[in-house]
């Protein structure tokens, strides 16, 4: 199992006060990276992937170095409109509805809290995901 220590504190610094909005999520360590969770469900998992153990993520290496990436899901209508533009948005190769973004200096925040807000409503009970209001401009 790895920390947080393994996503920049830059990106965890911009998801943290995202996630902390959410009624009842809260942030675990991860078999790798950091995940924030609604009850036993993922919300959001970033992480740094290791580009010899995933072969996929070397050709995404940023000055030598490993992407960040963060998953969560999607509504499956909005799925393809999300991909199909690739980076920095793919599909990750488990789950019906699970999106992966690479996360740098291109990031939208005011978009990822959009979608971090979405893997919220899809994951959480009715009754929590209907107190959860769409996020401020600006993330």
């Amino acid at each position: 199992m790895s920390g947080p220590g393994d996503v920049p504190p830059e990106i965890l610094d911009r998801l943290r006060p995202i996630c902390r909005r959410l009624p009842e999520a809260y942030e675990e360590p991860a078999w790798i990276g950091v995940r924030w969770r609604i009850r036993a469900r993922t919300i959001a998992h970033v992480y740094t992937p290791d580009p010899e153990r995933s072969p996929f993520y070397a050709r995404h290496l940023v000055a030598g170095e490993a992407p960040t990436v963060m998953t969560f899901r999607v509504p499956v209508d909005d799925l393809l409109g999300l991909t199909a533009g690739g980076f920095p948005f793919f599909q990750a190769p488990w789950g019906h509805n699970v999106v992966a973004a690479f996360l740098g200096d291109h990031t939208d925040w005011a978009e990822i809290a959009e979608l971090i807000t979405d893997s919220y409503r899809e994951m959480a009970p009715k009754f929590l995901a209907a107190r959860v209001a769409l996020p401020p401009p600006g993330g």
